[in-house]
């Protein structure tokens, strides 16, 4: 039995050569949404001084300008994915990039400080229901095979690009025009895809239009944001603050609450079923793992090259670029192997590669030169990091029921999402106990070392992890078959 028919099914009439080139087009509005939304994770770091300056912002507020975005985009990712399989993936699609583009508009053209949060609140919905629609838009337009897991490591590679690029983005357009560009640059290019794919993409839903699971929607939205609102105070506030522990308590609550109610659900948001898929509940906490330790790389290094070795913000930029390639390099590189080697064998080599980048990087000095202080461990760090996400993406996808499709992309996002949230939090309060309040180079230098090495014993830990878990390539396809 096939499915009915998607955004990949092919009009009789049409040439092959017709049909890969609508393929390859849908391929590329995916992987366009998902380079925005990732990049804008990221990009705003570094332009928040400058908006302070211009919108007199107070710190917390300043803050809030990362956070509102990023809430926002944890919490209602799930909804979005389940969206996109209910009431189709292409009006999904077009209704997460449009508003994700107005908002962006709307901060750029922000005149006061709320203004500027509520348009990153805003960016961040659109972006939790468009990330999830790039997911599977992409995997019902290309056949389960090779050329599948091809294009999702296009997928990965420019989601990938988009949150390495975002520190070097940023601080072009700031230095060139002005932080209102780090928001504006997104309008052309989401008109345009806009306009592309309301022509190419074909609408298609993996299941019977039915009503929202209202309850459960409600519960695991409130639940995550409410734990992603803790997590971002842990930076502020420290873990055993009240203003910490409330949020985080509350929202495992509604979490747990979520759950018993997708229980005795008849038709639940998310189906407890999709756990009991090996390869999906694996390769999630896989990438979850992997995204506590790959998001927090970015900032350190950022961090460490300004404040520790003096570069600029654009210099930052240009130092890191080799290591931006390097995670291209290693999703795009990933299909290829993964048909030699596996996609469980392809995920353990890229985390040991990750792995031993943290650990390299782990000996930094506070005058360590570029060759071998910044360059070749973070080209490790993200080579690694790109072969790995690629196969887990591949196996949580094939892995899952063509109704559950765009739950389950909606899952992958949240678990690279809310692990880079909490490993960041972590790790910060990791560096931040090893200062102890000092601010000399070598102080700061010494925090950042021991969070690379946690992280270097986390991604260790994930690798025992999937060696136990990950089904092999057998496992995965009677999984799939089920």
């Amino acid at each position: 039995m096939t499915s009915m028919p998607d955004v990949s099914t092919p009009v009789p009439t049409r040439t092959p050569t017709r049909i890969r080139t609508r393929t390859w087009a849908v391929v590329l509005a995916a992987c366009t949404g998902q380079f925005l939304v990732i990049l804008d994770v990221a990009v705003v770091n570094v332009a928040l001084p400058s908006m302070r300056t211009d919108l007199g912002l107070s710190a917390p507020a300043l803050q809030w300008v990362v956070n509102a975005y990023s809430i926002a985009f944890a919490g209602f990712m799930l909804l979005g994915g389940r969206a996109a399989d209910i009431y189709g993936r292409k009006r999904m699609f077009l209704i997460g990039l449009g508003l994700f583009t107005a908002a962006s508009l709307a901060g750029g053209l922000a005149q006061e400080g709320w203004q500027l949060l509520a348009a990153r609140a805003a960016q961040g919905l659109g972006a939790a229901v468009l990330a999830p629609a790039t997911l599977t838009i992409l995997t019902a337009a290309v056949p389960e095979g090779p050329a599948r897991t091809k294009a999702i490591g296009t997928w990965m590679a420019v989601g990938a690009g988009g949150g390495a690029a975002g520190g070097l983005i940023g601080g072009v357009l700031t230095d060139v025009l002005s932080w209102r560009w780090v928001l504006l640059i997104n309008v052309p290019i989401g008109a345009l895809v806009l306009v592309g794919a309301a022509l190419w993409l074909a609408e298609g839903r993996a299941g019977d239009r039915r009503r929202v699971d209202l309850l459960g929607a409600v519960l695991v939205t409130a639940g995550l944001a409410s734990v992603a609102y803790g997590i971002v105070q842990t930076e502020e506030e420290g873990w055993t603050s009240p203003a910490t522990l409330v949020p985080l308590l509350g929202g495992l609550s509604l979490l747990a609450a979520f759950v018993l109610a997708e229980a005795r659900a008849a038709a639940p948001l998310m189906p407890l079923r999709v756990f009991g898929v090996r390869a999906v509940s694996s390769a999630n906490v896989a990438m979850f793992l992997i995204g506590s330790a790959t998001f927090a790389m970015w900032y350190f290094m950022t961090v460490y090259a300004q404040n520790v070795l003096g570069y600029t913000p654009w210099l930052a930029g240009i130092a890191l670029l080799p290591t931006s390639v390097a995670v291209v390099i290693g999703s795009k590189a990933a299909p290829r192997l993964m048909a030699r080697i596996g996609a469980k064998r392809l995920a353990v080599i890229g985390v040991l590669v990750t792995a031993a980048g943290f650990g390299w990087q782990s000996t930094m000095t506070a005058d360590g030169p570029y060759v071998t202080g910044i360059l070749i461990p973070g080209i490790l760090m993200m080579a690694g990091s790109g072969l790995a996400s690629t196969p887990l993406a591949a196996l949580a996808t094939s892995g899952a029921a063509p109704g559950d499709a765009g739950l389950v992309s909606g899952l992958v996002n949240t678990s690279r999402t809310m692990g880079g949230a909490l490993g960041l939090a972590v790790l910060s309060t990791v560096a931040a106990a090893r200062t102890g309040g000092a601010t000399g180079a070598a102080e700061v230098t010494a925090g950042y070392a021991l969070a690379f090495r946690t992280a270097a014993a986390v991604l260790v830990g994930g690798v025992l992890l999937m060696l136990l878990w990950l089904p092999g390539q057998r496992t995965r396809s009677r999984s799939a078959k089920s």
